[in-house]
């Protein structure tokens, strides 16, 4: 039995030999040549000339899909997109309506605000900095920059000071404390998010001070009159849309939402 083990053992070991030996023959046996990009618009490639490149079109389509994939996280925490989809959020949850408006229908007026509200700077951005890089007549550092330089002109009014010296005692970085150019992105992207937050929840707040006083004065009637198995907020649900309805309630939020942006 042990004589059968080992001639088989041998067996197998000599048949991986084998495949390796022919896989290495094979691979030997490839040929390996260079392609024109010229020639071939479907390699990638990157010409440099004495610290002077240019990126062809396969890549430059590489580049651009994954900067469409990180643009939802610029949407999110460098525009007023945060504020916006918070406070509605609060006021679905004070009117008590469950799912209406639907989430779908939240986050589609927030992107069309925030598109309102960011229009002058993303206009701003095409021409100053992707037209000029598109042209050849500024490098991408460059264009970076300038396309940095409205959002966080639109950043700094609504970041308070005591944002950034948290982030910048946290960093072990210092400020002047009166230098806006000088805060770098990784300390104003945090303190301009905890801003919105902030606002957000203030403003939500307010929103549902009103809800409230009717949520109280239908539970106390309904005390009264002895009705304590009755869930309150069946009843107040509708005296909140009413009253929501009445005050022309979705264009004053959404007005007074927008104006705090021009503060």
């Amino acid at each position: 039995m042990m004589k059968n083990k080992l001639k088989t053992k041998r067996i197998v070991t000599a048949i991986c030999l084998l495949v390796t030996v022919g896989i290495l023959c094979i691979v030997s046996s490839m040929t390996v040549f260079a392609s024109n990009a010229e020639t071939d618009p479907n390699i990638l490639s990157i010409t440099m000339n004495d610290g002077n490149g240019e990126i062809n079109g396969s890549l430059r389509i590489l580049l651009t899909l994954t900067l469409i994939s990180i643009a939802p996280i610029l949407i999110i925490m460098m525009t007023s997109f945060t504020r916006i989809i918070i406070v509605l959020h609060f006021t679905r949850a004070a009117l008590n309506t469950q799912t209406a408006p639907p989430n779908q229908i939240l986050v589609g007026l927030a992107l069309i605000l925030t598109f309102f509200i960011m229009e002058p700077y993303v206009e701003e951005i095409n021409e100053q900095a992707y037209q000029p890089y598109e042209a050849g007549e500024i490098e991408l550092d460059e264009a970076l920059e300038r396309g940095v330089a409205p959002l966080r002109r639109f950043m700094y009014p609504q970041t308070q000071l005591k944002d950034v010296e948290l982030f910048m005692d946290i960093s072990g970085q210092e400020w002047d404390g009166e230098t806006l150019d000088s805060i770098p992105m990784s300390v104003l992207l945090p303190s301009f998010m905890l801003g919105e937050l902030r606002m957000a929840f203030w403003i939500g707040f307010v929103i549902y001070v009103p809800f409230i006083v009717i949520d109280m004065v239908v539970a106390s009637t309904l005390m009264s009159m002895g009705m304590m198995m009755l869930p309150p907020t069946t009843i107040s649900m509708p005296f909140k849309i009413l009253l929501f309805v009445l005050a022309d309630g979705w264009s004053m939020v959404i007005g007074k939402l927008v104006e705090t942006f021009y503060w």
